[in-house]
């Protein structure tokens, strides 16, 4: 009897989000826009509300309609980057341990925020960086439209339909489903809307992750 050779599977790919999935930067991300808010004399509470869903100048356009909003920039990424310099930083539970199980080219970073500082922030926390971080400046379109994701499978030499989206926030699923991709969230009491799997810890996910790597597609389902 002659068989057929089995044919092995494609490879599997993980893309990670980083403030709210891998570092825990909800508190300074708060003071940054509080010290911001400050500057132009507006109500903290009420601008980190709007920046929480849009993205900074479309912010500015809400809160701020009134200056420019490229001064206003400038003077957020002055602070964003002093932070990093300063700030106390915490990644999530066994998010260390999960990166440096993943084999080497097998992920990635999309993020909305820039290289430098997401670089700054995994030497602060210890961990290790992927060859690859898509941030803000390499894509026109951020999330939740699909393109980070898809710049960031594409540069890997990935099918959407091998990858795996990790996020936290509902622009990023988003993103991750629009972009063909499979998707889970962490790090929250209820999951996002659309997300196929559900974790309340990034601990939680983390073997998950590492068999969804490993090719066993049982735990991809929803």
């Amino acid at each position: 009897m002659i068989t057929e050779p089995v044919q092995p599977s494609p490879p599997k790919y993980v893309l990670f989000d980083v403030d709210g999935t891998l570092i825990d930067a909800v508190s300074n991300q708060r003071r940054v826009w509080a010290t911001w808010a400050g500057r132009y004399g507006l109500d903290a509470d009420e601008v980190y509300r709007v920046a929480l869903r849009t993205r900074p100048l479309e912010t500015f356009a809400q809160v701020a309609a009134d200056q420019d909003p490229y001064e206003c920039l400038a003077a957020l990424h002055e602070l964003e980057d002093e932070d990093v310099r300063s700030g106390v930083y915490t990644a999530f539970d066994g998010a260390s341990e999960l990166l440096h199980g993943l084999p080497p080219g097998s992920w990635a970073l999309v993020t909305s925020n820039y290289e430098h500082r997401v670089r700054g922030r995994f030497l602060r926390t210890g961990l290790p960086l992927p060859g690859l971080i898509v941030d803000a400046a390499a894509v026109e379109e951020g999330k939740p439209s699909p393109v980070p994701y898809l710049r960031a499978a594409e540069q890997l030499g990935a099918e959407p339909g091998d990858c795996l989206v990790i996020e936290d926030a509902p622009s990023g699923v988003r993103s991750g489903l629009c972009a063909g991709m499979t998707v889970w969230d962490v790090n929250a009491a209820t999951a996002v809307e659309g997300v196929h799997r559900h974790f309340v810890s990034l601990s939680e996910a983390a073997p998950h992750i590492l068999a969804f790597v490993s090719g066993a597609q049982g735990n991809a389902a929803a």
